[in-house]
């Protein structure tokens, strides 16, 4: 009779550990690519999304920068920024107060009212233009804002 000594129970042991760390390893290595890959996906609709901003605020710069402002009519103005950027802007007017007497040293009764306006820029960033995505971005900004000028009786 054959008597077992330690190293007859160890043999194939290497090969078992080596194998678990193996598989040890590649899930590892799968997690790490699909959170690379999902991580590019973000910055991918983040950078989109900044594009839809930057056109927002283009549209309110142009808007603002034309200075036609009507009191009898609102005006849309349309801009495509690039291929795949656009820009709906619409300036309304809202109402128009007397100017404040500490406002101006003109002050109340000088015949100088303020005409209230808003601008409302809504922009659309299309990651494929021509069809819609799941990772089309838009961004709405608003700036409100008035002009100074003779009193709507004067005019």
């Amino acid at each position: 009779m054959k008597t077992m000594t330690l190293n007859d129970k160890q043999h194939g042991a290497a090969l078992v550990i080596g194998l678990i760390l193996l598989v040890i390893i590649t899930v590892l290595a799968i997690s790490g690519m699909n959170t690379a890959t999902t991580e590019l996906a973000m910055a991918r609709n983040d950078q989109n999304y900044e594009n839809a901003f930057q056109a927002a605020e283009t549209g309110l710069e142009l808007a603002l920068g034309q200075g036609q402002f009507n009191t009898l009519a609102g005006a849309t103005i349309t801009q495509t920024i690039n291929s795949h950027d656009e820009v709906s802007t619409q300036v309304v007017f809202e109402d128009s107060t007397l100017v404040p007497d500490k406002a101006f040293s003109l002050g109340a009764g000088s015949g100088v009212a303020a005409y209230h306006f808003l601008a409302t820029a809504a922009a659309e960033s299309r990651r494929a233009p021509g069809s819609t995505t799941d990772r089309d971005s838009t961004a709405t900004h608003t700036q409100a804002f008035y002009i100074v000028g003779p009193e709507p009786s004067t005019l």
